[in-house]
C-alpha cells in the first residue's frame, strides 16, 4: 500500500470532485440533488456473509451516498439462489459474478448497458483498455458496448509479477520450524515427516486448544467453476498444474484428464490422505467451514498455511519481531505457478442489473466510480485512517491496530462502531487490486509494501530468513532457483456450458468431491487407491470424456492468447 502525502482533507476534496463528475447531463445532476436513502441488492458470488452490510464500511457508504448494501450471496444461500434470482428477471441491482455466469446472465437480458455513464466515470475509467478488452471479448457486442468491469485490475503490464508471495505456496510458523531443527524438505513426504515433528512440539496453543500443521475446510468445494476440493485444487499449483475444470494444464501448455493417476490431483490427495494417517490433520477438517478455520489460524491452532492472504489472521508486526510469524519455506521438488499480475482482471466481473430505475442506475454508477477511486481503495485494501493507519510527519502511512481484522478488534463510534472485521466490506471483491499504485501515496495500497510497514518489520526473524535462503522474499527465491512459472493474464472470452455440458459438470463435481473427502479420511493405500479407480469409472459413467473434450478446447482459446502475450 502507498504512503499519504497528501492530507486527509485534500483527499476528500478530490475523491468529491470525482464523484461528482461521475455521470453526465442534466439527469445525473437531478440525481445528485435528489440523494433520498437508497437499498442497493448486490448478487456477489465472492461473499461470505449474506444479510445487509453493518459496521464501519456501512457508515461509509451510508455517509457518502445514502446507500445500504444488501449481500446476496450464493455461497450462503445455496446455488439455486441463482437460479431462483435469474429466473425471476432480476438477479440485483448491482452483481458481481464469474465471466461465464456474466456471459449467460448478458445474453439473458439481466445485465444493463452502461456505456452512457461508464465513460464519465474518471477512476473507472483509467483501467478503460482492461475494460474495453473485457466488454469487446462479450459474445456479441459488435458494437463495442460497456456492460461490465473486471475485478482486481492491475496498473502494470499482462506479464509482469511483482508481488513477494505468489497465492499459494507452503508456510510455516518460523519459531515452530526452528524448533524442529529447520529441516530442508525434499518432497511431500518430508513435508508430512515435519508435520509429524510440528505435532510433537506444539500440540496445543497457549490455551490448550489442540493444534494441527492441517486444518482443511469443504464449504469452498466446487466454486469459481472447479472441479474437487478447493484445498486440493490449490495445492496442485505447487508443481506447476493449473486445474481448468475436468482438465490440467501442465507447464508446456499441454492438458491432461483431471483423473490422471499419476497426476497432480491425485497426487495431492494421497499427500492429504497420507498426512491424516500421519495424526497431522485436524479431524474436523471434513465438517468444519472456513469460518472455524480462520478462528483457528487467529487463535494459533493451525501451524501451517498455503494462501498468501492467511497470513492476515496471524502475522503481526510483534509477531515478525518475536520470530513467531508464517513465512515462506521451500520444498525443493515444487515448481510454482502463479498467474501474473491480474492486469485484465482476476476472472470475475461487476455489472449493473437490467431492472433499476433511473434513480438507482446513477446512484450504483457513482458507488461503482468511487470503488475504483484511491478514497475507496484505501478502504477496501488499509481500512480506517486513525484507526487502522496513520500518516506520519512525513506524509508516509504508519499501519497501527494491525490485528484489527484476526482478533475483531472493536470500532470507535465515530467510525461506525462494532467488531472490525464484522463490519468489513461484506462485497469481499475489488475493482482496482491491493498491489495498484494508490496516486496519493506513491506506494502500494497494501500494507505489507509500505516503506514504513518494511522498515518496522525489517526484524531478527527477516534477516534469518533473507540470511538461510539468499533471497529478499520467497518470490526472489522462487526466481532465483528456477522454481516458478508464470502464466500471462490475458482478457478473453470463453463459451459457456450448453445445458447438457451443465449437468455432466455438476454431476462430476459432485462425484469427485464427495469421493475426494472420503479418500482423505481412507485407512491405507488399498483402500484410497479403491475409492480412486470408483470415482473415476463413476465420472467415466456420467459422460467425464464429453467434458474433458469441452474444457480442453474452451481453455485452448486461453492458452493461445497467453502464449501469444508471452512473446
Amino acid at each position: 500500500m502507498k504512503k499519504g502525502i497528501i492530507s486527509t482533507i485534500t483527499v476528500m476534496a478530490v475523491s468529491a470532485a470525482l464523484l461528482c463528475s461521475c455521470g453526465n447531463g442534466k439527469k445525473a445532476s437531478k440525481v445528485v440533488d435528489d440523494n433520498a436513502p437508497m437499498t442497493l441488492e448486490i448478487f456477489d458470488v465472492a461473499a461470505n456473509y449474506q444479510g445487509m452490510q453493518t459496521g464501519w464500511f456501512a457508515k461509509v457508504v451510508k455517509d457518502k451516498f445514502n446507500i445500504e448494501l444488501n449481500i446476496i450471496a450464493p455461497q450462503v444461500a445455496g446455488d439455486s439462489i441463482y437460479q431462483l434470482r435469474s429466473s425471476s428477471g432480476n438477479l440485483g441491482d448491482i452483481v458481481l459474478l464469474d465471466a461465464t455466469q456474466f456471459q449467460d446472465c448478458l445474453e439473458a437480458g439481466l445485465i444493463k448497458d452502461i456505456s452512457d455513464k461508464i465513460k464519465d466515470c474518471p477512476n473507472l475509467m483509467k483501467f478503460d483498455t482492461q475494460i474495453k478488452a473485457l466488454n469487446t471479448g462479450l459474445p456479441g457486442n459488435s458494437a463495442g458496448k460497456y456492460y461490465g468491469i473486471p475485478t482486481e485490475m492491475m496498473d502494470t503490464s499482462p506479464t509482469s509479477f511483482t508481488q513477494e508471495r505468489i497465492y499459494s505456496l507452503p508456510q510455516f510458523r518460523w519459531d515452530l520450524y526452528n524448533k524442529i531443527g529447520a529441516p530442508e524438505i525434499k518432497d511431500l513426504d518430508g513435508l508430512i515427516d515435519a508435520f509429524v515433528e510440528l505435532r510433537k512440539v506444539h500440540p496445543t496453543n497457549e490455551n490448550g486448544d489442540p493444534a494441527y500443521p492441517l486444518s482443511l475446510w469443504p464449504d469452498w468445494d466446487g466454486g469459481d467453476g472447479m472441479i474437487g476440493i478447493a484445498n486440493v485444487v490449490q495445492l496442485t499449483t505447487w508443481y506447476g498444474d493449473k486445474i481448468k475444470g475436468s482438465a490440467v494444464l501442465k507447464p508446456d501448455n499441454t492438458f491432461y484428464p483431471l483423473t490422471a493417476k499419476d497426476g497432480a490431483y491425485y497426487k495431492i490427495l494421497h499427500f492429504l490422505n497420507k498426512a491424516k494417517r500421519a495424526g497431522v490433520v485436524d479431524p474436523d477438517s471434513g465438517t468444519q467451514d472456513w469460518n472455524s478455520v480462520c478462528a483457528k489460524i487467529s487463535n494459533g491452532q493451525v501451524d501451517f498455511i498455503w494462501y498468501t492472504w492467511e497470513i492476515g489472521f496471524w502475522n503481526t508486526s510483534a509477531r515478525l519481531a518475536d520470530g513467531t510469524a508464517f513465512c515462506f519455506i521451500p520444498v525443493q521438488d515444487q515448481l510454482y505457478y502463479t498467474d501474473s499480475d491480474a492486469y485484465f482482471g482476476s476472472g470475475r466481473i461487476f455489472g449493473v442489473g437490467s431492472k433499476v430505475d433511473d434513480a438507482k442506475y446513477a446512484r450504483i454508477m457513482k458507488f461503482l466510480d468511487w470503488y475504483a477511486s484511491p478514497e475507496g481503495a484505501m478502504y477496501q485494501h488499509d481500512g480506517i485512517e486513525g484507526f487502522n493507519y496513520k500518516k506520519g510527519a512525513d506524509g508516509r502511512l504508519e499501519q497501527i491496530n494491525d490485528n484489527a481484522l484476526m482478533d475483531n478488534l472493536p470500532v470507535p463510534a465515530e467510525f461506525g462502531g462494532g467488531g472490525y472485521s464484522d463490519g468489513n466490506n461484506a462485497i469481499n471483491q475489488w475493482i482496482v487490486n491491493s498491489n495498484c499504485t494508490n496516486p496519493l501515496t506513491g506506494e502500494i495500497y497494501a500494507t505489507q509494501y509500505w516503506s514504513t510497514y518494511k522498515e518496522k518489520n525489517m526484524t531478527q526473524m527477516r534477516r534469518d530468513w533473507e540470511k538461510k535462503y539468499d533471497a529478499k522474499d520467497a518470490t526472489d527465491w522462487m526466481t532465483k532457483n528456477n522454481r516458478l512459472t508464470v502464466s500471462p493474464s490475458v482478457a478473453v472470452a470463453l463459451p459457456s456450458d450448453s445445458a447438457d455440458i451443465s449437468v455432466i459438470r455438476n454431476s462430476v463435481n459432485k462425484s469427485v468431491c464427495d469421493a475426494s473427502w472420503r479418500m482423505i479420511f481412507a485407512k491405507n493405500d488399498a483402500e484410497f487407491d479403491k475409492m480412486w479407480d470408483e470415482m473415476t469409472a463413476e465420472v467415466k459413467g456420467f459422460g467425464f470424456d464429453e467434458l474433458y473434450k469441452f474444457d480442453t478446447e474452451k481453455h485452448q482459446i486461453e492458452v493461445d492468447a497467453k502464449i501469444k502475450a508471452s512473446k
